[in-house]
């Protein structure tokens, strides 16, 4: 009997473990249609963010409630392709760049800027700045953009160049004087000078000239005039002189140092003589033997022929004057002799004359301006000389 009563407990339990089971079967199976209806109501988005793309399936209504999904904060400089307020579509793509900051630097002027561009070009055009083939933009142009990356733009400016006197005009974006010779490739002389000086600032419309400084030696000859030395000869008529040596120049050598600035000399120094070959005095013999002279007169000597000439004077002392005629008569040693200086073709020379207002006189000289009808009277004083200025007179031509 007990054993009976066990057995239908037994049966008993087993039913009712049955129906749990077939209880907790229909409750399980009411979940997993629930959940297969909730599942199958989501949309599939494929997300790129920054660069990262992935797949998701999402309830979220809008654009904003899936990026607030994954934590994303905006900015505004951010790249998001849909508005926030886009209404979530199965198979739609979302794509989303962060905007990273970027430092930029025109001269003493800094802006921090965030952007989504890639390159320094793109967004140096975007900011709408102007670069010309002279400015100076580091990095690069084709430098992509990062987090952080600094970008450095030195704007040229227009000046005037001038190096040894040739002018042109460059650009440059140099600060100092030195920095745009050495940007320039300008390299100076030991000599050279620059103005303004090489640690002064340019700036637009400066005027940068460079002086090219030589100091070079020059060598100049000159002429060295010889002596006159004058010998007594008593065979010789008094007044008389005879050249025995002509004598001959010499030559010395100047040594000058000489600075030229852009090829132009700015000042010269002697720094020695040297002689090259020296001088021969002039021997002039000069007559002491005495002989009576006959004066010249009108009773003694015929006129040949009359005329009218313009007439000068001088003295033995004018300026290169030797005092010796081309005769050979020495008028410092006679100064009372009646002498004029002729054209030889004219009045050849040794002509005895009768000059008015002068006297009688000998054709003993002749001078570079005397030519044709024009003679040159002897004085021994320089006052006698004045006085008789430039006249025209009668000269009679004596046999």
């Amino acid at each position: 009997m007990l054993k009976n009563m066990k057995k239908l407990l037994s049966e008993s339990m087993n039913k009712k473990r049955f129906i749990v089971s077939v209880s907790s079967l229909l409750t399980l199976t009411a979940a997993g249609t629930a959940y297969g209806a909730y599942e199958v109501t989501k949309e599939t988005v494929t997300l790129s963010l920054d660069g990262e793309e992935q797949v998701i399936r999402t309830h979220a209504n809008t654009v904003d409630e899936v990026l607030a999904d994954f934590e994303i904060e905006l900015r505004e400089e951010d790249h998001l392709s849909h508005s926030l307020d886009a209404k979530i579509e199965n198979n739609m793509n979302i794509v989303w760049e962060a905007a990273v900051p970027v430092h930029i630097a025109i001269g003493d002027e800094q802006e921090k800027i965030w952007t989504t561009l890639d390159t320094v070009n793109d967004l140096l055009e975007f900011k709408e700045i102007d670069i010309n083939e002279h400015d100076v933009v580091t990095p690069n142009l084709e430098t992509e953009i990062a987090t952080g990356l600094e970008i450095n733009i030195e704007k040229a400016f227009e000046l005037t160049l001038n190096v040894g006197g040739k002018k042109q005009q460059v650009w440059s974006t140099s600060t100092t004087v030195a920095d745009f010779l050495k940007n320039q490739n300008i390299t100076l002389g030991k000599l050279d000078r620059v103005e303004p000086e090489v640690d002064q600032e340019i700036v637009k419309d400066s005027i940068v000239n460079v002086i090219r400084v030589e100091k070079v030696t020059d060598v100049v000859e000159e002429p060295v005039s010889y002596a006159v030395v004058t010998k007594k000869d008593d065979t010789l008529e008094k007044g008389r002189e005879k050249i025995v040596n002509a004598g001959k120049e010499g030559k010395i050598a100047k040594h000058y140092e000489v600075i030229l600035e852009n090829g132009k000399e700015v000042s010269r120094e002697l720094l020695e003589t040297k002689t090259v070959s020296e001088s021969i005095n002039r021997i002039v013999a000069v007559g002491t033997k005495v002989v009576q002279q006959k004066q010249v007169s009108r009773g003694n000597d015929s006129v040949a022929k009359e005329f009218y000439v313009s007439s000068t004077a001088y003295t033995a002392y004018c300026s290169g004057c030797s005092g010796i005629t081309s005769t050979g008569i020495n008028l410092k040693a006679n100064p009372n002799m009646k002498v004029i200086a002729v054209d030889p073709s004219v009045i050849p020379l040794g002509t005895k004359v009768y000059v008015e207002g002068y006297g009688y006189a000998i054709a003993g000289d002749t001078g570079s301006s005397i030519r044709g009808n024009k003679i040159d009277v002897f004085f021994p004083e320089k006052s006698q000389a004045y006085r008789w200025g430039s006249k025209k007179v009668k000269i009679k031509i004596l046999n």
